[in-house]
């Protein structure tokens, strides 16, 4: 399913929309075949549509495994959108919901940028990357900080 994205905005209301729904194929449409990815979560980088495909549905999974749904919100975001060459930043929460009782369960937030490129007059992400703040003290990275 390729769907066309006429503004940046559009790209991330399909990435929030399409976790909570938890579908692979709407999510991954936002991305390029060519997508690079630097991600806090067990890799440290993930190259081509195919890699990240196989991240997803993991992730999904794993979502419906346990039961639970994502509410995705986004804050201080930024969107720099030029002709062809876009970048958004932003600070994204995920919180976590029992699909049996909608309790909270947990929740992260993470600090993210998008490169996007408009590819036949649709924006598609090719660059995505999420970070976290490290205690210095630990080195661990500090999730709650939001």
């Amino acid at each position: 399913m390729k769907q066309s994205f006429s503004i940046v905005r559009e790209v991330l209301e399909n990435y929030k929309t399409s976790i909570f729904e938890r579908d692979v194929e709407k999510f991954l449409c936002s991305y390029s075949e060519n997508i690079n990815l630097y991600d806090c979560w067990g890799k440290w980088d993930c190259n081509g549509l195919w890699e990240w495909r196989k991240s997803v549905e993991s992730w999904f999974q794993e979502l419906s495994g346990e039961g639970v749904y994502l509410k995705v919100t986004f804050s201080d975001m930024t969107i720099e959108e030029g002709e062809s060459v876009a970048f958004a930043k932003c600070a994204i929460t995920f919180s976590a919901y029992a699909q049996s009782s909608s309790e909270k369960l947990r929740q992260i937030t993470n600090r993210f940028t998008f490169g996007l490129c408009k590819v036949d007059d649709s924006w598609q992400i090719v660059h995505e990357h999420s970070s976290l703040p490290i205690d210095p003290a630990t080195g661990k990275g500090m999730f709650h900080l939001k």
